[in-house]
């Protein structure tokens, strides 16, 4: 499928255009990497060549039909009813499948697109408001006195934490977190995070990710969720994502089956400990194991904290006891160790990079 225009009312910063020469040649003054995928979106191939995050494995190119693309924008334009003049905010990098598909969304669908250069709080020198726009949960976090300048927001990228949710009740914008994959051309459910009647964070808890129009769901053996999704793959997409399906359109999110530990014959979800653990750690954490003679593989916490040149063996035993006395875990879901670190290696995509960090710490 080759792309010969944009829809009329398109916008690039405020500007309009009469051909894809003209605003091919606009974009470069941009970003490169703007100006390199409008370049191959209008070329004669019927697909684009997009990066994988590397978040859950190693960063791999793919393949994504253009077709399936403009379904996907029209998806999410049906959903969040984003017609033509929309006004949106493009504030991720567009090296990745979630900044390419906003700026289909926006050819596709007529929006008025403004891209900022990705930055961990891009709210902070912009006078403008917009209808819409996506940030990765650090954006939001540091966004939080300016996020009323846009009206409705997804999250991606990664866990809102307790405190975070807590942040977002009382903001006027509607924020939703999305999951997906660049194999789903990002989204293909999302779940709403705030405005809820008690405003109190861990009401969120019972919102769960609903999917968008045309897409059907369910497990397979293993637990995992089966994605049939024809407008927008070709074939099924089977994760490795384990899921509680609540309906025929819902579904609850519970953890990666890569990342499950047995723990002494005992299979721990880390992304369920992490949930809780959440309502007693502010910095950033995961949940990860190491190998032990006795049970195999041992529950082990790795928390960022950039004191760490103050943090001792009483740090480490005032969390072990807050844990305890929390009555949130049980037996098995308590780290046998405690690790520190300065500063957490990331992703290009900003996600915590678990299998570098691990690495590190051997």
């Amino acid at each position: 499928m080759k792309i010969e225009q944009f829809h009329s009312a398109f916008k690039l910063q405020g500007k309009s255009f009469n051909s894809k020469e003209e605003l091919i040649d606009f974009s470069n003054e941009i970003s490169v990497e703007v100006a390199d995928f409008l370049t191959d979106w209008f070329d004669a191939k019927s697909f684009v060549e997009v990066k994988t995050s590397g978040s859950t494995g190693n960063p791999k190119i793919i393949q994504l039909q253009k077709e399936k693309m403009i379904n996907s924008a029209k998806a999410t334009g049906d959903y969040f009813n984003l017609p033509k003049n929309t006004s949106a905010l493009l504030c991720m990098s567009s090296n990745y499948i979630a900044g390419k598909m906003m700026m289909v969304r926006a050819l596709t669908l007529g929006w008025h697109l403004d891209i900022l250069k990705p930055t961990s709080n891009p709210l902070k020198n912009s006078d403008k408001t917009y209808d819409f726009s996506a940030m990765v949960p650090l954006q939001l976090h540091n966004s939080l006195k300016e996020i009323h300048k846009i009206k409705k927001l997804i999250v991606g990228g990664g866990v809102i934490s307790e405190e975070l949710l807590g942040k977002i009740q009382e903001v006027k914008t509607e924020i939703f977190a999305t999951y997906g994959m660049t194999e789903t051309i990002t989204h293909i459910a999302v779940k709403k995070l705030n405005h809820f009647k008690k405003v109190i964070a861990s009401e969120t808890k019972q919102s769960y990710y609903t999917i968008l129009p045309n897409i059907k769901i369910s497990i397979d053996k293993r637990g995992c969720l089966v994605i049939d999704a024809p407008k927008i793959s070709e074939q099924r997409v089977i994760t490795n994502d384990l899921v509680e399906l609540i309906s025929s359109t819902e579904f609850k999110w519970l953890g990666r089956i890569d990342n499950v530990i047995n723990s002494g014959g005992i299979k721990l979800i880390p992304e369920q400990i992490e949930e809780k653990l959440t309502k007693i750690l502010k910095n950033r954490f995961f949940i990860a194991s190491k190998k032990d003679a006795v049970l195999g593989e041992k529950l082990i916490l790795i928390i960022e904290d950039l004191k760490i040149k103050k943090l001792n063996d009483s740090s480490k035993a005032t969390i072990f006891e807050g844990i305890k006395n929390s009555k949130l875990f049980s037996t098995y879901e308590i780290p046998k160790e405690i690790y520190f670190l300065e500063k957490f290696l990331e992703t290009e995509t900003n996600k915590i990079d678990r299998a570098k960090i691990l690495g590190f710490l051997k």
